[in-house]
């Protein structure tokens, strides 16, 4: 299977080969001409002719004439890459019965080479006759891509020189530009990496299919500023409420202790906690992870951590574009309670070879773009940890306990003390990604997307009696085995389809996986005074999987002027299971439910007063199996204009999650989390209600915004042991509750955006309170509850350098203290201690706050390509020793508690190279 794996590459660049010769050998049989030495790179896909020859007088200057009304109903498909121009322009006559000739002053005519009638049909929604200058309005459509590889180019901006009204194109390098003036204009395309570009739009231009294509800046050391171009990180969306956008491209610019990851950089925008360094999760607006839908090329990831979280489980180099939906997301996204973040990976070329890496004191990562043919194309990245210096570090840190602040509890009894931890800690992560992309016709595109990762941790230990017990003559060895896996298994097939030049589809089929499993086992010797003795042993074992077949069918209309509708349907099969047991005597939960969701969507998006108000209304309707309910989710948004700078945002919307990860408070071994499927009894369906209002005031530079937003969450559930009153068997339906709550705050955001230094400052203030019968008679802090948080990012480019700071302030996160102890006789003949609890989440952990600082330098060819960079990233700068969690542990009737920290000052040092 290896051998295979690895000839497979070889053979797909033969015929990469092949079919770059053939190119070859047909421009070898051309004569010299003189428009030779202008070269095009570009690809038409099925535009109309004249708009074609609109693109080289635009692009290349020339003087070029011919039939609009002839030219205007003949469809052009072809991908010029480093085309002389007079071969260009006699590909586009082969054919359309057309020829054309070049005089001395390189002017082109292009005429049939028979008479033709030029009064036959033509497509009036697509041409602008010149004698309608300044009374219509157009609305323009088309695509921006990569001009050497092809790639559709997300987040591109396009501006209208006489208007001054811009949009970004989406995933897909799709655009619509309405209140174009009917009379000629400039439009100003701008991309970071990417030269700007300057397009004339004449009368009679193809309204439905305009392709643009970008170059990569040829040498990024003369980079010309373009105030209208959005040169930061992050990109809050104009168009959407609460959204943000990421470049994965620009990841490296940010301080991090491992590789450039998505989930990590997403933790420094507003509105989301940074204070979580063991998990990659997005804590959105008080939610928790399991409330935010994450999606990569159609299949949900229910795992997103590496390590501890100190990784997410994306490997950058394999995504294209990110974007996160922090609330009041539409209607085609369902399912979870929270948020959205939204992935793409990568095409890949079908022109060019590319492979590169980085590689770290913590991990290898190599990424590969290989083109099969000119319409297939396939991308392939991988990724794994190794035991290095770096690595051992995170591992001490969070597996020893020396140094750390430990006290002891029986009853209210508490007094300092310390033991010795040995580590045993032997882990790695590994993940995969395969993107392969076809485009079948020059309407139809079919991907296949694979995905997975695998974490094997051991924080197995071994700890010795402290010094305070000791002394009462108390001695005791004890050692825990802590083996934990978790992994994805990811798959996705799509198909895309141009119907028409307003209607296109998506269809997509599915599967996810996820599973973990937990060992955790604690067994030694207690002795007394040197004689008496006892053993102890206990265990927890825990068993967790999840599978979701789903398919999607997604679709946008946009037929109707300064109309978008969105429509589609969807199907998922569930099977999720959890088994949790203690000393493999006591089996505490066995729990295994399947159930098909389905339902359907609609959407409209409407423009109103030339884009200066923007509707969004949309309904969500699913029907659960588990439940035989019915669910109705209404959406609603707006964006208005009040001036060209000021917008005003609002956003209204219900939202159902059915599948759910449930936290298991455990005070002595740590709170874990597990996935559930909702069944309408023991964990019922739990809702949330989205109210978002904003205000934002941009220019070209700077940005500030404020958005408040409020949620009431309905149906939670928790899972807690506390309340034991036997060692007989306990019930599924006993240790689950059900609760309530609301999460409210105000974000507050200030950017910089162009030029050579960038950044943003953010402030969030919020609360998250939830109500459980079983923890008192009123609300209570969540586990998650922050109410400050304050960010700043700042990064500064100089020639070839790239300096970066991060400074995050959080106030302390709730927890439960023990109150004391007490022990219980198990089945095996051994004894098991248990603490009781007082309130829950009455205190706080100590203030949170810590500095990262990270520098590149870039390597450039003698052309000015960037091909990689080297950088060194300080985390926590100034070393401050942030909590973590709390831990407990029970030796004879007494708790002892310890501090256990987040990783002190931690250097990392990385080298990215790639061939192109």
């Amino acid at each position: 299977m290896r051998r295979k794996l690895l000839l497979y590459p070889i053979l797909l660049l033969l015929a990469n080969g092949h079919c770059m010769a053939q190119l070859f050998k047909k421009q070898e049989k051309r004569a010299p001409n003189a428009l030779d030495s202008v070269m095009v790179t570009h690809d038409f896909a099925r535009v109309y002719l004249d708009s074609v020859y609109n693109y080289f007088h635009v692009r290349y200057g020339i003087s070029i004439h011919y039939d609009t009304a002839y030219c205007s109903n003949l469809l052009f498909d072809y991908w010029y890459s480093a085309t002389p121009l007079s071969l260009a322009i006699e590909i586009t006559t082969r054919e359309k019965d057309l020829e054309y000739t070049i005089d001395s002053t390189l002017t082109v005519t292009i005429k049939a080479r028979h008479f033709h009638n030029v009064a036959r049909r033509v497509d009036k929604s697509r041409i602008v006759p010149p004698d309608m200058a300044e009374l219509n309005p157009y609305t323009l459509k088309g695509h921006v891509r990569d001009d050497s590889s092809g790639t559709p180019l997300a987040d591109v901006q396009l501006q209208l020189s006489s208007t001054k009204d811009a949009v970004f194109t989406r995933d897909d390098g799709s655009f619509e530009l309405s209140v174009v003036p009917a009379d000629s204009t400039k439009l100003l395309v701008t991309a970071r990496g990417y030269e700007p570009l300057e397009l004339l739009l004449l009368p009679g231009i193809s309204l439905r299919d305009f392709i643009i294509g970008l170059r990569p800046k040829e040498n990024v050391l003369r980079e010309a500023v373009i105030t209208a171009n959005r040169q930061d990180i992050m990109n809050l969306s104009g168009e959407t409420v609460s959204s943000i956008r990421l470049s994965p491209s620009k990841l490296s610019e940010i301080p991090n202790v491992g590789d450039k990851d998505i989930m990590r950089t997403f933790q420094l925008m507003p509105g989301i906690s940074a204070a979580n360094e063991s998990s990659s999760g997005l804590y959105v607006r008080g939610g928790t992870p399991d409330q935010n839908l994450v999606l990569l090329d159609g299949y949900t990831v229910y795992q997103v951590d590496h390590l501890y979280g100190f990784f997410s489980a994306f490997n950058a180099n394999a995504i294209k574009d990110v974007q996160l939906f922090k609330g009041g997301f539409g209607a085609q996204y369902g399912g979870r309670l929270s948020s959205v973040t939204e992935m793409n990976g990568k095409e890949g070329s079908t022109k060019q070879f590319n492979i590169g890496g980085d590689i770290s004191l913590l991990s290898m990562n190599m990424f590969t773009e290989i083109p099969v043919t000119e319409k297939l194309s396939v991308v392939a990245a991988t990724r794994r940890s190794w035991r290095g210096p770096i690595y051992n570090w995170i591992f001490n840190s969070f597996n020893k306990g020396t140094g750390a602040q430990q006290q002891t509890s029986s009853g209210n009894r508490r007094g300092p003390g310390g033991s010795d931890n040995v580590t045993k800690a032997k882990s790695y992560f590994s993940d995969y990604n395969v993107r392969s992309t076809y485009r079948a016709t020059t309407k139809d595109v079919l991907t296949y997307s694979f995905f997975s990762s695998t974490d094997d941790l051991d924080n197995g230990f071994s700890i010795s009696a402290p010094a305070f017990l000791a002394d009462q003559g108390i001695s005791f060895d004890m050692s825990t085995t802590d083996l934990t896996h978790y992994s994805n298994l990811c798959m996705s097939g799509g198909w895309q389809r141009q119907w028409s030049g307003s209607f296109k589809g998506n269809t997509s089929l599915s599967m996810s996986e996820y599973s973990s499993d937990r060992n955790r086992e604690t067994s030694g010797m207690i002795r007394r005074n040197g004689s008496d003795s006892t053993e102890t042993k206990t265990g927890v074992f825990e068993h967790n999987r999840l599978q979701d077949i789903s398919l999607h069918s997604d679709y946008e209309w946009s037929g109707i002027r300064h109309n978008r509708l969105l429509f589609g349907g969807f199907g998922t099969q569930y099977d999720i299971s959890y088994t949790y047991a203690q000393s493999d005597t006591a089996l505490l939960l066995d729990n295994h439910h399947k159930s098909l969701l389905a339902g359907v969507y609609l959407q409209d998006e409407y423009a109103l007063w030339q884009r200066r108000l923007l509707l969004q209304g949309g309904i969500r309707a699913s029907y659960f199996g588990a439940t035989q309910q019915r669910y109705i989710e209404p959406r609603f948004s707006l964006i208005g204009k009040i001036t060209g700078r000021l917008t005003f945002k609002a956003a209204y919307g219900k939202y159902y999650q059915f599948a759910n990860r449930i936290t298991r408070e455990d005070l002595s071994t740590g709170s874990t989390q597990f996935w559930v499927l909702s069944d309408g009894q023991t964990v019922p369906v739990s809702s949330a209600l989205h109210r978002i209002a904003g205000l934002s005031y941009e220019t070209p530079k700077l940005l500030f915004s404020i958005e408040g937003y409020y949620k009431i969450l309905d149906q939670l559930t928790q899972y807690t042991e506390r309340y034991k009153a036997s060692t007989a068997l306990i019930s599924y339906e006993q240790q689950f509750y059900k609760g309530n709550g609301f999460s409210e705050g105000i974000e507050f955001t200030a950017q910089k955006k162009t030029g050579k230094f960038t950044g943003w400052v953010s402030y969030t203030l919020g609360r998250t309170l939830n109500y459980f019968d079983v923890y008192g008679s009123g609300y209570i802090p969540a586990d998650q509850d922050v109410r400050h948080e304050f960010k700043v990012v700042g990064m500064y480019k100089y020639k070839k350098w790239d300096f970066a700071a991060t400074w995050i302030y959080a106030s302390g996160r709730p927890y439960t203290a023990p109150g004391g102890s007490y022990d219980i006789a198990l089945l095996d003949g051994t004894t098991q201690s248990y603490v009781t609890t007082t309130s829950k989440n009455t205190l706080r952990l100590p203030d949170y706050h810590r500095l990262d600082v990270a520098v590149n330098y870039h390597f450039y060819t003698d052309a000015g390509k960037d091909v990689g960079y080297i950088g060194l990233s300080l985390f926590n700068a100034y070393a401050r020793e942030n909590v973590w969690y709390k831990q407990f542990t029970v030796v004879d009737n007494a708790v002892v508690e310890t501090n256990v920290n987040y990783l002190s000052f931690t250097p990392n040092l990385t080298l990215s190279l790639k061939i192109r």
